[in-house]
């Protein structure tokens, strides 16, 4: 399994995690048409963070709590390791992570391009099926969305 920390859950908790992801990216949504670069880019990668564990979650019922979020990217890769495109997943969230830092501490303004390209990943990580292709299969996404 992954490094770093994790925590056993059930699965069913699964859909909560991706109605989080989806708040998060409506709200990033939202951020942008307002022009609040900053928050919009900030909220997608909340919503690749959550997505991720709504997927970790459903397929092995653990999810990453380390502080460290390269770890959530860790387990992900863990647990869908056999297929090169849910991999992909994995370093697009990466790809999130390493903006985070940056656009909470740094004195710089995000532009509407730079957040553009995030929310977009964000968007393809949670709410547009397959996420990952393995992790929503057709049995997978009806488990989660039995959980409404």
């Amino acid at each position: 399994m992954a490094r770093g920390k994790t925590v056993q859950v059930r699965r069913n908790g699964a859909r909560l995690y991706l109605d989080k992801a989806i708040q998060f990216i409506e709200q990033a949504r939202s951020g942008l048409d307002a022009g609040r670069n900053d928050a919009a880019l900030l909220d997608a990668i909340h919503a690749a963070i959550s997505g991720t564990d709504a997927v970790t979650t459903a397929l092995a019922g653990v999810r990453s709590t380390d502080p460290d979020h390269q770890r959530a990217a860790d387990l992900l890769e863990d647990i869908v390791a056999s297929a090169p495109e849910d991999r992909q997943r994995a370093r697009q969230l990466r790809s999130l992570l390493a903006r985070k830092n940056a656009v909470e501490y740094e004195s710089r303004k995000t532009s509407l391009k730079d957040a553009m390209t995030p929310l977009s990943l964000a968007a393809d990580q949670t709410s547009q099926p397959p996420y990952p292709t393995k992790a929503f299969t057709p049995r997978t996404a009806k488990r989660i969305s039995r959980q409404r």
